[in-house]
């Protein structure tokens, strides 16, 4: 789905989306930007690259590194809840993955990503991606599943 499309949804609902971003640095937030009028359906959201920014901005548990590790399903919806609950918002995506060029510390490859969706009034979900192509690709290609997953949860 086209991030235009979201928007004009989140618009017509009066419905608002923040962001926590992990290996995509800021791009969901500045693509999510891109559109004429954003500030009325994103306020904006955290980049949280290290594991001290998602736990004393997000409050991601510590011990979640330990026992899912900061690519992972656990992580995606604590990141993404934890941006609903500090802005306020309908809405909160979230992306924790590994961009390259080397495969990091989680073992998992280059090209792996969690996309955490975090719903107010309802339920919390996270989907695992691989995206194939360079460091700015693999980025990219995040950003455009978590387009994708709000777009699908809008749209039923």
């Amino acid at each position: 789905m086209e991030v235009n499309e979201v928007a004009e949804i989140l618009l017509e609902r009066h419905q608002t989306v923040s962001v926590a971003e992990a290996c995509t640095n800021g791009l969901l937030g500045y693509t999510l930007g891109t559109i004429p009028g954003a500030s009325r359906f994103f306020p904006g959201g955290v980049v949280a690259y290290t594991g001290g920014l998602k736990e004393k901005i997000l409050g991601v548990p510590e011990e979640l590194y330990d026992t899912a590790g900061s690519v992972s399903r656990e992580m995606a919806i604590a990141m993404a809840r934890g941006a609903l609950e500090l802005t306020g918002t309908d809405y909160a995506l979230s992306t924790t993955g590994v961009t390259g060029p080397a495969p990091g510390r989680s073992g998992l490859p280059i090209g792996t990503f969690w996309i955490g969706l975090a719903v107010k009034d309802g339920e919390d979900v996270a989907i695992e991606i691989r995206v194939g192509g360079d460091r700015d690709a693999t980025k990219h290609g995040a950003v455009q599943s978590a387009i994708d997953l709000l777009g699908n949860h809008l749209t039923g």
